[in-house]
């Protein structure tokens, strides 16, 4: 009698520690649960503006058709060195949208004949669809595809063309670029790239019926400085989108 007394005794102690362990393994989880660091939020700043020098330098020749005498001679368009404003729209941290915005004054010239025939304001306008990699911490290196509408304005003749009305037609083409950029900090970094552009206007002089063909088709070499903003700022900084 004595050691079943005994015994009833051990099994009511042991299923009393077996009915409070759940309740001690929570009370243990939750106090180790609220001692750990909140998880790191990653701030997504979705607009990125650059400003840029660059040099536009025409790759392309077009040619000259009847009925001036120097017909089938080349055409080309002189370099110029540019500033450029260049805006971002990130749906993503790798996924981008850019416009870029530039005006230019360059010479039209005919080699052949050793002299300028005109100048021209020219207003390319050029959208990319861009992918950005962002497994290099601070470098952030791109690739662009894109589209481009040029337009021209402002032309004036000079030489023996002087007397007469150039009308260069606007144009429209495809362009991609490669680039980086550098951020110095969440905001501030340093950005380069490279792109070619097909720009190829047709040029006419109504008064003599003459035309032409310009291929300028530039490469574009562009440095500046970016700079990043529009997501919110401190704690409520929210996580890029994938």
């Amino acid at each position: 009698m004595m050691m079943t007394s005994s015994a009833a005794v051990v099994f009511a102690a042991l299923a009393v520690a077996q009915a409070s362990a759940p309740a001690l393994a929570g009370d243990l989880s939750d106090g180790s649960a609220a001692a750990q660091p909140p998880p790191v939020v990653e701030p997504f700043d979705p607009f990125l503006v650059r400003l840029k020098a660059v040099s536009v330098k025409p790759d392309g020749t077009g040619k000259v058709f009847e009925p001036f005498p120097f017909s089938g001679d080349d055409v080309k368009v002189g370099s110029e060195f540019i500033p450029v404003v260049e805006l971002s729209y990130f749906f993503t941290k790798n996924i981008a949208v850019q416009a870029v915005c530039c005006v230019s004054y360059a010479p039209i010239n005919i080699p052949a004949i050793g002299g300028t025939i005109a100048h021209a304001w020219a207003a390319p306008e050029t959208v990319f669809a861009q992918y950005h990699f962002t497994d290099f911490g601070a470098f952030e290196p791109y690739v662009g595809v894109g589209f481009d509408y040029a337009h021209f304005y402002g032309v004036k003749t000079t030489g023996f063309l002087q007397p007469y009305t150039l009308s260069v037609a606007d144009s429209t083409g495809v362009a991609g670029q490669i680039g980086f950029d550098y951020m110095i900090d969440r905001h501030w970094g340093l950005t380069f790239d490279v792109e070619r552009i097909q720009i190829e206007p047709h040029w006419k002089i109504p008064q003599i019926g003459g035309t032409g063909d310009a291929h300028i088709d530039p490469w574009v070499i562009g440095a500046g400085v970016a700079y990043r903003f529009g997501g919110p700022e401190g704690s409520s900084a929210v996580r890029a989108p994938d």
